[in-house]
């Protein structure tokens, strides 16, 4: 019998020699791994597959002087964006976890063919993607090979900043993200530059960055949503985004995960600030078999 429906990865030891599969063309990148994918069909994979209807993937590159170098980002446009010079779309940013860049979404996650079959189907409202690289000193994904930048760190200056600037400096990235990545975004894509028209979510430490996001602008994103995250927030930094308005709150983790009692507490939290929200606990730990899942089920 056939394993039940997933993406599954494998590749061959030969000699103590991990080779791929000559005669398997589908692969992902994990990192610095290429492996063979195995999809096998069923109900829980049956929006992994190519759609009728598919939209396009382009990399374009932004100026960050908040990180002082060139960057590539990751894009995907729905299928009849540029059919419609006129329509304007709503943005879902997606970060990826350590080891990631900003092809992980979409080799391992299967952004593309999620979002074309939902979009397809009429469960989700067409919408731009936007899949960043979270590694600040990296310009784009380790494949280019391009230098990273060095890190500099100041404990001096940093322990006398004030206490904004210094949550400024400790998220660099979260603060391109939202401050040089959205405008970019807004300036050369066709969308809703507006709370209402903006989401945001992460995996692991991509989670992290999501809740990070929330705290220092509550006002950029009316959906919010950390998967297996890597973080946690007050119950002062939840009651001023519950102030803000948000729509939908979007908290998933798997029962398996080592972060589970993390999302529980959030979970809590949440509840105790009467924050409306969702709370998807799925089986499993921490991979990219749930990680799917979940943008499977709130991209909706």
């Amino acid at each position: 019998p056939l394993p039940s429906p997933e993406i599954y990865t494998y590749n061959f030891i030969v000699d103590g020699v991990a080779v791929n599969d000559p005669q398997n063309i589908l692969v992902q990148r994990d990192g610095s791994r290429f492996l063979n994918m195995l999809i096998v069909p069923g109900e829980r994979t049956q929006n992994y597959t190519e759609a009728n209807q598919r939209g396009t993937v382009s990399h374009p590159w932004y100026d960050s002087k908040v990180l002082g170098i060139n960057r590539r980002l990751t894009v995907y446009t729905p299928y009849g964006y540029e059919a419609n010079p006129k329509k304007k779309y709503p943005v879902l940013y997606l970060l990826h976890g350590a080891g990631g860049d900003e092809e992980a979404w979409i080799s391992m996650g299967r952004t593309a063919q999620i979002l074309d079959n939902l979009i397809e189907k009429g469960l989700a409202e067409p919408m731009i993607v936007v899949m960043p690289n979270g590694n600040g000193n990296q310009q784009a994904a380790q494949t280019l090979n391009l230098p990273t930048a060095p890190q500099q760190f100041d404990r001096n200056a940093f322990q006398s900043m004030p206490e904004a600037q210094r949550n400024r400096a400790m998220n660099g990235y979260v603060v391109s993200l939202c401050e040089e990545i959205v405008p970019f975004i807004e300036k050369n894509f066709r969308v809703i530059a507006k709370p209402e028209a903006r989401a945001i979510a992460g995996l692991s430490m991509g989670g992290g960055h999501t809740i990070s996001a929330s705290i220092l602008y509550p006002q950029l994103f009316d959906y919010i949503c950390p998967l297996s995250a890597a973080g946690s927030a007050t119950p002062e930094q939840i009651a001023t985004l519950k102030k803000a308005g948000v729509k939908l709150y979007f908290l998933a983790c798997g029962d398996a995960d080592f972060l589970f009692e993390g999302s529980k507490t959030l979970d809590k939290t949440l509840t105790e600030q009467g924050l409306d929200h969702i709370y998807y606990v799925s089986d499993g730990g921490h991979t990219w078999a749930n990680w799917r899942l979940y943008l499977n089920t709130f991209a909706r």
